[in-house]
């Protein structure tokens, strides 16, 4: 019976030293289980990163039917008068003449819209078009004998510059589709002639054409974005890798 118990008390004692490691490794079984459910716990709706492009495209066009109640003379773009009422750089493309020059320039803004939402354009892109606005007005200034000017359509030529350089630093179809862009808009500049009269008539239209503000436009689009691009490379991440 002595060794009966003996034995026991042996077996029974192997059982007792490893139970501690079984609850141990039930304790760490227990807090992997609860790290692994708290990112699960806190996760949220995926967040779009073409919100700043939309709302920019919303507030261009919001602003532009605003500006419609106020004066164009306090808002539209003069040479004469744009080192002292510099904010004429911004406020000018807000301006239009009539009800189809704004409602072409609507469109413009809706269609940016749906192509920076289906690319995915980010808050660098944003930030670039909005470098962009004032940019294309000041290059005006390289044509002072265009007296008035006002329209969204030269900004909106920038975001389609943008917008194409993005898509052309990604792989695949987008690389094609931006460089696609890029053409037709050199294309669409080039036919226009720019660097002729600075004002023309476009059957279709009720108002004049300056072909000039959309190569400013172009023009500071590719500026802007060269311009923010690195900088902003540095301080986010993109899943598109631009």
């Amino acid at each position: 019976m002595a060794q009966a118990t003996g034995l026991g008390d042996v077996g029974a004692e192997p059982a007792r030293r490893h139970q501690p490691a079984l609850h141990g490794g039930l304790r760490h079984q227990r807090a992997q289980g609860c790290a692994a459910d708290g990112p699960a716990l806190t996760t949220g709706p995926a967040v779009n990163p073409a919100r700043h492009w939309l709302r920019l495209c919303a507030t261009l066009a919001a602003l532009s039917l605003l500006a419609g109640a106020l004066p164009t003379a306090r808002l539209d773009w003069q040479p004469g008068l744009a080192a002292i009422q510099p904010w004429r750089a911004v406020t000018a493309a807000f301006v239009h003449w009539t009800p189809l020059h704004l409602a072409a320039n609507l469109a413009g803004c809706a269609v940016l819209g749906l192509l920076g939402w289906r690319a995915q354009l980010g808050a660098r892109e944003s930030l670039a078009g909005l470098i962009a606005l004032p940019l294309t007005q000041l290059a005006l200034l390289l044509r002072p004998e265009l007296l008035h000017y006002g329209g969204l359509s030269g900004v909106l030529h920038g975001l389609a510059a943008v917008a194409a350089l993005s898509l052309m630093r990604r792989r695949g179809r987008e690389r094609w589709v931006g460089a696609g862009m890029a053409l037709g808009l050199f294309a669409k500049i080039a036919l226009e002639a720019p660097l002729g009269p600075v004002l023309k008539a476009t059957p279709g239209f009720d108002f004049p054409v300056a072909p000039f503000a959309h190569l400013c436009g172009a023009w500071a689009g590719m500026l802007a974005w060269g311009l923010t691009m690195p900088v902003m490379n540095r301080l986010m991440r993109s899943p598109h890798g631009t």
